[in-house]
């Protein structure tokens, strides 16, 4: 016990000495034709464990409400927002709290839904004109990178074995079976819809590259960390097995 107590007391005393002896930077950033001075975050003095659990509590509600898509907000409004709560006395009826949160909510979703809509819909109507690549009615693109010797498909009902790499259009890689090195087996009706319609067009033994719009991938709703919604998503998918 009392190691651990010399061990805290000289984190604590480090964290302070860094803090105090950290100086504050100016650095200049282009803007146009014009040049801007910023100042970097003034140093922070932390002196014991109220301090250092009073700086990471702040910034993990940070961290949650970026992930919530709210890091768009009037910090010193929050910060009296903060403060009236720990005193119980809402400027606003506790009732009508939570729908505040909730309409911003929404219209951030909305708003990312359109960008991420708009940048889909370019990059597929570039993508279209791409040699290769061929366009379905339903708004699927792919392009045949590898072409299976068997004739064999699959159906909405089979079981598929595949390897696949899966990016953003900006070439954010969200997830990679690829990078694991290892191949997943699934129903081909458990998946999205673009996955459905491009696998029963593939023969055994192919790898293409699938280009789905949002509509037949995840629509308006985000998809783990990295997938936002309206977002149109690109795999590569080699066909391994077919049962």
């Amino acid at each position: 016990m009392k190691k651990t107590v010399i061990i805290l007391s000289f984190v604590f005393v480090s964290m302070t000495a860094m803090a105090q002896t950290k100086t504050t930077a100016v650095k200049q950033i282009k803007v146009g034709n014009a040049k801007i001075a910023m100042t970097a975050t003034p140093p922070l003095y932390i002196k014991n464990s109220k301090d250092s659990a009073s700086y990471a509590l702040g910034y993990r509600i940070a961290q949650s409400m970026k992930g919530q898509g709210l890091q768009d907000i009037n910090i010193a409004l929050f910060n009296k927002g903060l403060e009236a709560g720990f005193l119980s006395k809402a400027a606003i009826p506790d009732s009508l709290l939570d729908n505040c949160i909730k309409n911003y909510q929404d219209k951030m979703s909305q708003e990312k839904i359109t960008a991420n809509r708009a940048l889909g819909a370019a990059f597929l109507a570039e993508n279209a004109k791409k040699p290769g690549v061929v366009k379905l009615s339903s708004g699927l693109q792919y392009q045949v990178i590898v072409a299976g010797q068997d004739t064999t498909k699959p159906t909405l009902n089979s079981k598929v074995k595949v390897h696949y790499h899966g990016t953003l259009i900006d070439g954010t890689v969200f997830d990679s079976s690829v990078q694991r090195g290892e191949p997943i087996s699934f129903p081909l009706n458990g998946v999205i819809k673009g996955w459905q319609d491009g696998l029963q067009l593939m023969t055994l033994g192919s790898k293409w590259k699938l280009f789905i719009p949002s509509e037949l991938a995840y629509g308006e709703r985000s998809a783990g960390p990295v997938i936002g919604p309206g977002s149109t998503l690109i795999f590569e998918v080699e066909l391994l097995g077919i049962d």
